[in-house]
Parts: C-alpha cells; sequence; structure tokens
C-alpha cells in the first residue's frame, strides 16, 4: 500500500495514461480529476505490485460512486506490457476488492473504455456486470461501465 502520488505510482501512470493516448488517439490520456488524497486509508487504497524490487502493477480504489459512500470506485487499474499474462491484475484486483470489503464499501464500480478489451475481460470474468453510466465519463460513447456487489 501507496499514496497515489508515490514515485513509484506516479511512474507507472506516466506509462498508463501513455498507452491511453496511443490506444485512444487522444493528446490528453485520461483527464478525470483524482486526486492523491482520495485515496487515502480508510476512504480509498493505492496498491503497487512488485516484481524483484521493480513497480509492474497497481491499482487503487476511492470511495464514492453512483450509490454513494457505500461504493468504491477502482482506478488506474495497470500492468506494464512486459509482465501481462501472469495474473498479475487478477491479485491487484482482488486486493481492492478485499480492501474496500474491509471498509465497509458494498460494490466496487469502475469505468474502462471499448479500446481495453482486456480489461473489459478482466473485470468480466471476475463477475463486473453493466451499471448505468456515472461519474467523468458518464456521456461517452466509448465507455463502459462495470459493478459487482462485494
Amino acid at each position: 500500500m501507496v499514496r497515489y502520488d508515490h514515485p513509484d505510482a506516479v511512474k507507472l501512470t506516466e506509462l498508463v495514461q501513455a498507452e491511453y493516448v496511443r490506444r485512444y488517439a487522444s493528446e490528453v490520456g485520461d483527464s478525470s480529476p483524482m486526486a492523491p488524497e482520495e485515496f487515502d486509508h480508510p476512504n480509498g487504497i493505492f496498491f503497487i505490485g512488485y516484481v524483484d524490487e521493480i513497480p509492474v502493477a497497481m491499482g487503487g480504489w476511492r470511495r464514492g460512486g453512483p450509490n454513494g459512500d457505500t461504493d468504491g470506485e477502482i482506478k488506474r487499474m495497470f500492468v506494464l506490457d512486459s509482465h501481462r499474462g501472469q495474473g498479475l491484475s487478477r491479485q491487484v484486483l482482488d486486493e481492492l476488492e478485499r480492501s474496500a470489503a474491509r471498509q465497509g464499501i458494498m460494490r466496487l464500480v469502475l469505468e474502462t473504455g471499448t479500446e481495453q478489451p482486456e480489461a473489459i475481460a478482466l473485470y468480466r470474468s471476475a463477475g463486473y456486470v453493466d451499471v448505468p453510466a456515472f461519474g467523468f465519463y458518464a456521456e461517452y460513447d466509448d465507455s463502459v461501465h462495470l459493478g459487482r456487489v462485494l
């Protein structure tokens, strides 16, 4: 567990933003507002996954969503290309779900995009289902909104 503004989180965030720019042919990547303190315990959490002391995966949740404070929103799930296919995304997701449940979160929600089929497949295979559009990307045609009751 680290703060969202930890240097390793910043480094991985820069990489995921570059991936968003590439996948969506945009100039800025994900521009939804996020502040480091939103991920501070007990109202959120942020994890970095390390392999041989190298940061290779990350993800976090912050309290709030369509159902208010009983929802938690997953943000910044990412695994380096070099470490995909090893189950790290599933491990991060499992830990996010466990930590959210411990803090009284009843449901996790997230927004991803149509150009991230791997992410959509991961979430659906973990039991996430379509939910009504919400938040910053609610009006975007290429957004996919998912949720799972914990």
